[in-house]
């Protein structure tokens, strides 16, 4: 594999990271993901979505969020292709040293409950499993 670059994502990459989440991403029940909600995202903190590429091409992704009080690690994903060569540690890394800088005390990640290939990488990272909490949802486009 080529070396790799972790960058932030600017709003030229929005399509290119559609279809990389299109390849990507494994939990068909989330919500849609679109050209402006990326925008949105970058618009609201240029930083929060960091991308893996190997050459000029995706490989890996994270969406870190602060609330000014806690981190939060979302879509963390690797195009399968690609998987089991660090890029997600490489990409949770960047995300922790980010959260660090933002003067966060915790972060937390969104991680698939179906995905046990990747529980391994949350726990070899230093993630636990709360027990004592569950997510709540409610979908505002409905």
């Amino acid at each position: 594999m080529p070396p790799l670059t972790l960058r932030s994502a600017t709003p030229g990459d929005a399509e290119r990271v559609l279809e990389f989440w299109n390849h990507a991403a494994e939990e068909a029940a989330r919500p849609k993901d679109t050209h402006d909600g990326i925008l949105r995202l970058l618009d609201r903190d240029p930083e929060a979505l960091i991308l893996a590429l190997a050459e000029d091409e995706i490989v890996g992704s994270v969406i870190l969020g602060w609330d000014g009080w806690r981190c939060h690690i979302y879509r963390l994903a690797v195009h399968p292709m690609n998987r089991r060569a660090g890029i997600a540690s490489a990409l949770l890394t960047v995300a922790e040293e980010r959260a660090r800088a933002s003067g966060a005390v915790r972060i937390d990640a969104i991680v698939f409950d179906e995905g046990e290939a990747a529980h391994c990488l949350w726990t070899s990272a230093g993630y636990v499993r709360q027990a004592r909490w569950s997510r709540w949802i409610k979908d505002l486009e409905k």
